[in-house]
Formats: C-alpha cells, structure tokens, sequence
C-alpha cells in the first residue's frame, strides 16, 4: 500500500513492522534500529544476508551520541558540511545498537537524510530507523514508491510516498583510521566535495570476505537482464546482432539504432542529472523483454565514478 500518512507510518514502526520510506538517495525499507524483531523482518523480507549491515538513519547531527560513540573530529566536521545529506559515517557503536544492524561488528554506519518526508517522518519517533534499499538483495534500487510497491506489495506494512528520490545512488560511505578519512562505498556524494572539507582521502581495500560496510559486494543493483557494461557501444553492439539489445547511454543516442529500446541519461552531460535516473532507466530497461542491456562506461570523474561503480556491480555474473 502507497500512502502519504506520516502517522500511518510511525503507527507502523511503533508496532514493530517495516515500511518503505523516501530519502534523497533510494528508497529506504525502514524499522525500528533498537528492535531486533522489526530488523529481522527487514533481512528476511530483501532475503538478505545477516553478514551485511545496515544503516542507522537518524533525524540530525545531535543524535549522533546516541548510536556512537568515540567521535573523531574529523567526523564532526564532516556532519556539519554535509548532513543532511548522502554521507554514510562509519563510527564505533554504542552497546546498545543490536548486534544484527552491524554484522556483530563495533562500528556503525549512520547517516542523516536529506529528505523532507524522512525528516518529518524520523521527528515522530523516538528511536533511529535501521533501512537498507527497499529492493530485493542485489536487485535494482528503487527511486519510487511504485519500486518498492512492485517488489514488496503487501510483504510490508506500507511505503511512504516521498516522489522520486533526486540523487538517486545510494550515500558515499566513509570510515575513518586515526582522523583520516577513507572511502568504503562510492556514492552519491562526489570525492572531490568530501576532499574539500577533509582532504585527501583513501579508498578501503575491498577484496575483504564478508562487507565491513553496506553496499560492498560485487554483485548488487542488478536487472534481471543480461547486463554489459561497455566502453564502446558500437563495437558491443556487433556481438549481439542478433539479439534484442536495449541501450542505457550517457548523453547521445544512437541514430542507427531502434530509440524505443534506448534511454540516455542526460543529453546536457550532467553527471547530478545521469545519477538521478540511472535506476529509473535500469527499471525501465529491464521491464522491455531484451535480450541484453548494454551500458556505456560514464567519464571517470566527479559522481561519473560512483554511477560506474554501480554500473560494474550490476554487470557483474
């Protein structure tokens, strides 16, 4: 059920139960972080693994004592420019968090969103919400309330209706070693604006067994087509002659080729823009019976690295 009743939904998370929820970023499936019952509902709903964890979202910088604790400055500084906003903070958690939000680990990932729906919603209750995306475990994120409804239907209490979500990638997550910043996740969040406040910062080694982070597995965000991801489309395109092929291009289509099965991010080039729709055209895509999507290769700079980070993942066999 879609809906526009805040009240509904805290009624819902006060009882326990898990709902789809809006943010700046995806769509959320939210529940109550204190509670391990609403936060096994949320594992066993996405068919998650319980060795991924999750992530606290909570109503503003003040309440970051809450859920952590042994704050470096750094992180502080880093609040301040950029929450709300799709910056993920990973920090030692307080004794309380469950075990089950942090994969038995001591961090925690918190972030505040940068969403007016959210906001309001996290102002009516007294606890933090723990939610992944509101998708199935590696499946397309949604930027919809009609994603999360399409995936869920009445497998969840409800989801709130908060439009379509404007960054549209999930939160740049970042740790910390000593008050040095490193990148576990790209995002949303360009490098080059965290590098402002903190300077340069270090990407985490990722060849790690389990995630110390949400979002790390190599197979995530993925169609249920046949995925490429491609530098040259043209050359791709001679491989698969033969098949019905689907397009998801960066900023031109192509004339040669059928414009109902293609989809460009954004003709003026922006990269904001490019992030905002990915998912949405990946949806698209996925729901026009091809045989495979091909992807073109975004520039490597600005958000272009995050949207090709996601574009690796969902390619991936």
């Amino acid at each position: 059920m879609i809906s526009t009743d805040i009240n509904l939904a805290v009624q819902h998370l006060n009882e326990n139960g898990i709902i789809g929820f809006p943010t700046e970023t995806v769509y959320g499936l939210a529940g109550n972080a204190f509670e391990t019952e609403a936060i096994h509902k949320i594992f066993d709903v996405k068919k998650r693994p319980t060795f991924n964890p999750l992530i606290v979202h909570i109503k503003g910088i003040e309440d970051l004592e809450q859920v952590a604790q042994e704050i470096p400055p750094i992180a502080y500084e880093l609040a301040t420019a950029f929450w709300p906003g799709p910056l993920t903070m990973i920090l030692k958690k307080q004794p309380h968090i469950p075990d089950l939000v942090t994969a038995n680990q001591d961090t925690v990932a918190i972030r505040v969103p940068n969403h007016p729906v959210a906001l309001e919603l996290l102002k009516h209750l007294d606890f933090p919400l723990v939610a992944p995306s509101a998708n199935p475990f590696t499946s397309i994120s949604p930027t919809s309330a009609e994603h999360v409804e399409n995936y869920f239907g009445n497998q969840i209490n409800m989801v709130l209706d908060g439009g379509e979500c404007l960054a549209g990638i999930e939160s740049t997550i970042v740790g910390f070693d000593d008050n040095s910043v490193v990148v576990y996740r790209l995002g949303a969040l360009a490098l080059e604006e965290i590098e402002k406040v903190s300077g340069k910062v270090a990407l985490l080694n990722k060849k790690k067994k389990h995630p110390v982070a949400p979002g790390m597995l190599l197979k995530h965000y993925s169609p249920k087509t046949d995925f490429i991801l491609t530098r040259n489309v043209h050359q791709e395109l001679e491989w698969y002659s033969d098949k019905k092929v689907g397009l998801l291009l960066f900023n031109s289509f192509l004339p040669e080729c059928d414009s109902n099965n293609q989809i460009v991010l954004s003709e003026e080039s922006d990269l904001q823009l490019a992030a905002s729709r990915l998912y949405n055209a990946m949806h698209q895509l996925d729901k026009m019976n091809l045989d495979v999507i091909l992807a073109e290769r975004l520039p490597e700079y600005g958000l272009g690295v995050s949207i090709n980070d996601r574009l690796e993942r969902a390619s991936k066999k």
